[in-house]
């Protein structure tokens, strides 16, 4: 298989979309289409599953996937160490994060790296969604990781590095929260409470309008940061979406955090500015990667 081959059939696995994939590979759909049609004419067999709203791996795919991944990830590996050896990595670099289970991660690349490339220091930083790519914008951090989309120019999405199963936060007194799970469905009993400042984009992925059914939603306040957000749950006037991990780190007593039976996971990407990647911030990346708590194809 050629290389070109590899990442589009690992990229449509991991995307499980064919419009997605070609974005982000920065490809046309057809040549997606004409690739993937072109690897299982060669192997002999169906490596996708396909309708007009849904695509899946075969059995053949997902095995194919599970052999090529791991040598995949291998041969970047080598390319990145090969890249970072030939070319001096050196300084600091200065990584942003949104949520405390990336800042875990975070420390343990940073750990590692600083093994392979001792001259070149990480200093890891914590901030709010906005301030975090306000600062990745600024120069004032290389790296971050947070929660696509990102809506307007400058940045590059990379990677996702992990997901984490999402979560409905409902004051304590409410109904729901004897749950054990609810639904998109059950957005529409009681007003979501946002963050000021949020980009339409990111707003419109985690807080939509409307249920599935087509119920309408309530947004109700917002807040400027989370402990506001939290407090808005707490007092009674809504609820509000995160992840389910969100709960080690900012238990209350007043809010239950609910699991979503049906809701996508919330990913978490590696993001850097447009422009090209110096050689320390390209090893840290791999760094990471190599890290992650999860593969990057598709969830078994």
């Amino acid at each position: 298989m050629e290389r070109h081959e590899i990442e589009i059939f690992l990229a449509l696995a991991e995307e499980l979309h064919f419009a997605r994939t070609a974005q982000r590979l920065r490809i046309s759909p057809g040549r997606v289409s004409q690739t993937i049609k072109a690897l299982e004419r060669r192997i002999g067999g169906a490596l996708f599953e396909r309708s007009s709203r849904h695509v899946a791996l075969t059995p053949v795919g997902r095995q194919l996937c599970a052999d090529l991944a791991p040598a995949y990830r291998r041969m970047q590996q080598a390319i990145a160490h090969a890249m970072a050896a030939s070319e001096e990595v050196s300084g600091a670099l200065r990584v942003g994060f949104t949520a405390p289970w990336s800042g875990r991660l975070l420390v343990q690349a940073a750990d590692a790296f600083s093994r392979r490339y001792p001259r070149c220091a990480v200093e890891l930083q914590g901030a709010t969604y906005n301030a975090v790519f306000d600062a990745l914008r600024e120069k004032e951090v290389d790296l971050v990781i947070a929660e696509p989309p990102v809506e307007g120019p400058g940045v590059t999405v990379g990677p996702v590095v992990f997901s984490e199963p999402r979560a409905l936060l409902v004051p304590a007194s409410h109904s729901l929260a004897a749950r054990e799970t609810v639904s998109l469905e059950d957005f529409a009993h009681l007003p979501l409470i946002t963050a000021t400042g949020v980009s339409q984009a990111w707003r419109e992925a985690h807080f939509p309008r409307r249920t599935p059914q087509g119920r309408c939603i309530e947004h109700g306040p917002a807040a400027a940061d989370w402990e506001g957000v939290l407090s808005l749950v707490g007092a009674g006037r809504g609820a509000t979406i995160a992840s389910l991990r969100a709960e080690q780190y900012h238990g209350r007593p007043d809010i239950v955090y609910v699991p979503l039976s049906d809701a996508p996971p919330i990913d978490y990407a590696l993001m850097w500015r447009d422009g090209g990647m110096a050689p320390g911030l390209r090893a840290f990346v791999q760094t990471v990667v190599e890290l992650a708590p999860q593969p990057l194809g598709p969830p078994s």
